[in-house]
């Protein structure tokens, strides 16, 4: 009598369950809670929630970052980050504010969108050597991909962004 397989095998020897394991997760940061979430990417648009606080992992708005978060969606997190550097006193940075608020919900979950104040972070600021404002950067995996100087309307935020997106998967 040959030995029984485990219930959760298959006859070809493997799982239900290997799909779903061997699916690519992204990594994501909370922005309610800051809790790291673990979400596969074919299913980034089903609108995943936190596993700590059951909030959504996408909001539709940019995130505001301080030196004490950045981190965390910029280094911990596999999702692209595009970070708006934008001080309150810049007149085309308060001009761009809109637009960039409106690009969100259009590229997410493709990437997250944050925003940082440089006059109440300046230490990310010089990190990132920003001269001007308002400088958007993309980030995977904590390094630069590309950064643009100057505002732009929501149109030509989500043209660049998804621009940059394709030319870094080929990289």
């Amino acid at each position: 009598m040959a030995p029984r397989r485990p219930r959760f095998l298959r006859a070809n020897g493997s799982s239900r369950y290997d799909a779903r394991m061997n699916a690519p997760d992204h990594l994501l940061a909370c922005p309610h809670c800051a809790a790291m979430n673990r979400a596969p990417v074919a299913r980034l648009a089903e609108q995943p929630k936190c596993g700590r606080c059951h909030a959504p992992l996408f909001t539709g708005t940019p995130l505001a970052l301080g030196e004490a978060d950045f981190d965390r969606h910029a280094l911990r997190s596999t999702l692209p980050l595009l970070v708006d550097f934008w001080a309150p006193w810049c007149g085309p940075c308060l001009q761009m504010a809109p637009h960039f608020q409106q690009a969100a919900p259009l590229l997410e979950p493709a990437l997250r969108l944050a925003k940082v104040d440089t006059d109440a972070s300046p230490a990310l600021g010089n990190r990132f050597g920003i001269r001007s404002i308002p400088t958007l950067m993309l980030l995977r995996d904590g390094a630069e991909v590309a950064r643009q100087a100057g505002a732009m309307t929501r149109e030509q935020v989500v043209q660049w962004a998804r621009m940059q997106l394709a030319s870094a998967r080929g990289r």
